[in-house]
């Protein structure tokens, strides 16, 4: 069994189905995007961007890549590889996308178990920072991966078997137009307790946990629902520093919450995450 690239990519301009010539994209109106020497595709046209260079920076990638390679969010991946692989039929290749892969890392999680299982893949990561997309598509070829974004996936319609959106920015009703009837998205958030020690350190006080359970998205019908608890040990400033540049809280916290987070040479946290798996519906 293998992993290879997913190949049901659109056109950002028209909407209308790509084909891989030579080191381009190009669609049937001619529309043309170049794979960079990195091995990555932008299909983000500038007229799409928010800002000149959205999403997460260089440094704040760079971040990201260090604590999650240190194995500290390991069980969540593991979690994430369970439920794929879960749906997945043995001799059939399952598709899978992930909206807003950041550097790939639970992308490369999931292709190594499925490895593992003798099962086959086609990915695609995306994300709407290149800082991202470039340090994914350097570490795993056998991705596809493309700066994009979530509010326009350049994906064509009902290609997709499994989404994954990781702590991300879900736009549902793309979601639901990329993925087949049936068709499952992994959607993985913050639990109430998610890196509590470090909130209460940065925040003069938190606020009250939602205790309601969220209803399903429209277009979705809910499968499961399973949360991941462990603890996670941190030593050194620099690590600690690697986390909160790679969570919002970031920006949200004051100045005196960030300075009391770099003062940190070792912290205890609770890592709380839920992870829901949604049916496509239709």
């Amino acid at each position: 069994m293998a992993i290879t690239p997913f190949q049901a990519l659109a056109c950002p301009l028209d909407n209308k189905a790509l084909r891989r010539q030579g080191a381009s994209w190009r669609c049937a109106d001619g529309h043309c995007f170049d794979i960079a020497s990195q091995g990555y595709t932008n299909l983000l046209p500038v007229q799409k961007k928010r800002s000149l260079d959205p999403g997460d920076s260089k440094e704040m990638v760079a971040a990201r890549r260090r604590y999650l390679s240190a194995g500290h969010y390991a069980p969540i991946a593991d979690a994430v590889s369970r439920a794929v692989l879960a749906d997945h039929t043995a001799g059939q290749t399952l598709s899978g996308l992930d909206a807003g892969c950041g550097e790939g890392y639970y992308l490369r999680q999931l292709a190594s178990a499925a490895l593992r299982e003798d099962r086959s893949l086609s990915l695609l990561g995306l994300d709407i920072s290149k800082w991202a997309v470039q340090a994914a598509a350097k570490q795993d070829k056998q991705t596809a991966w493309v700066v994009g974004s979530n509010a326009a996936l350049p994906v064509l319609p009902a290609t997709v078997d499994c989404l994954l959106c990781m702590f991300g920015f879900p736009v549902y009703a793309e979601f639901a137009r990329v993925l087949k009837p049936g068709g499952v998205l992994l959607q993985v958030d913050a639990g109430p307790d998610h890196l509590r020690e470090l909130r209460e350190v940065i925040y003069p006080t938190l606020k009250p946990a939602r205790s309601e359970e969220a209803a399903a998205p429209a277009g979705f019908t809910r499968l499961s629902r399973e949360i991941v608890s462990c603890r996670v040990d941190i030593a050194g400033a620099e690590q600690i520093a690697d986390l909160l540049s790679m969570t919002p809280h970031l920006y949200r916290a004051t100045a005196e919450g960030r300075a009391r987070a770099a003062a940190l040479t070792e912290i205890s946290l609770t890592v709380d995450v839920l992870v829901s798996r949604f049916a496509r519906m239709g």
